[in-house]
């Protein structure tokens, strides 16, 4: 069981449920569409298709000046997990990621594929993405008017904040393991499939992780964000110690800054919040409100 714990005190401050699952199962081709809340064929969406998201020179420009200041930014601020994910794969200033090429290598490299939507998927086609190692990639960039804070994910916050963590084997079998534990609940289990999200919420997306004593970056929202990361940096933002059941109970603030952060001790400790939950059987792993 994971300890509760304190705020955290930082000088410099600066994102098991094994059913059996056909490896790199490969999902009919489709896209979510949000006004009907269904899957529909699109293959002229997906990576590996000819036609893919062209981007403007004003995309382009976006693109450099966010890589530049985040860059910057997470200078001793990063997990060491984000900034070799980021170097392995070679990500750039220059130009946006062609996204056939970079799907590929994510996949010859941690065995995932990279999906393109054009905006964010729904929640429960998210986990089914993810419990057949398959990760959403929205094709949309910000516009200069949300340049430090996205209420959306966007492609910047996926291929510059996600990607690089896809590379880590402990993150990849955490997400693998959400999706399969989301599959498994009932279809009906509106309660359960929140807490799930919570637990993503506070570490894939706005997660730190201890590093020679000190709480380093590693969730997406962190990542991508300047305006997120001078809040969680801030002194009077609480950064507490990891602790499972406090995770699932708290509130999910996906269009502001978060109230709190959670600090794991490493990250090998997100399987074993996956474990801990289907341990305790499906449909009794809730924690009470």
């Amino acid at each position: 069981m994971l300890k509760p714990g304190s705020a955290k005190e930082t000088g410099l401050f600066f994102a098991s449920l094994r059913p059996a699952v056909g490896q790199h199962q490969k999902p009919d081709r489709h896209e979510y569409n949000a006004s009907t809340n269904r899957t529909q064929s699109a293959f002229s969406t997906m990576f590996l298709q000819p036609r893919t998201a062209t981007y403007s020179a004003q995309d382009q420009l976006t693109w450099k000046i966010l890589f530049d200041r985040q860059h910057a930014l997470l200078h001793r601020r990063a997990a060491p997990a984000f900034s070799q994910g980021l170097e392995r794969l070679g990500l750039g200033r220059n130009t946006i990621p062609d996204l056939a090429e970079l799907s590929a290598e994510v996949l010859q490299l941690a065995g995932w594929e990279l999906l393109a939507f054009g905006q964010p998927v729904s929640q429960t086609l998210f986990f089914e993405l993810l419990a057949r190692r398959q990760f959403p990639v929205v094709t949309r960039l910000r516009t200069m008017r949300d340049f430090d804070f996205s209420p959306q994910p966007d492609l910047f916050h996926d291929l510059f904040g996600h990607v690089p963590m896809l590379l880590n084997a402990d993150f990849v079998d955490f997400l693998h393991q959400l999706g399969l534990a989301a599959q498994a609940l009932a279809p009906a289990d509106a309660a359960g499939r929140r807490q799930l999200w919570a637990l993503y919420f506070f570490t894939a997306e706005f997660g730190l992780v201890s590093h020679e004593g000190k709480p380093k970056l590693y969730g997406a929202g962190l990542l991508s964000s300047a305006g997120e990361i001078h809040h969680c940096g801030d002194a009077g933002t609480p950064r507490l110690d990891f602790d499972l059941a406090a995770v699932l109970r708290t509130l999910v603030r996906d269009t502001r800054f978060q109230n709190q952060y959670f600090v794991l001790p490493d990250l090998a400790i997100l399987a074993d919040c996956v474990a801990e939950l289907s341990g305790l059987g499906v449909g009794e792993w809730r924690v009470a409100a």
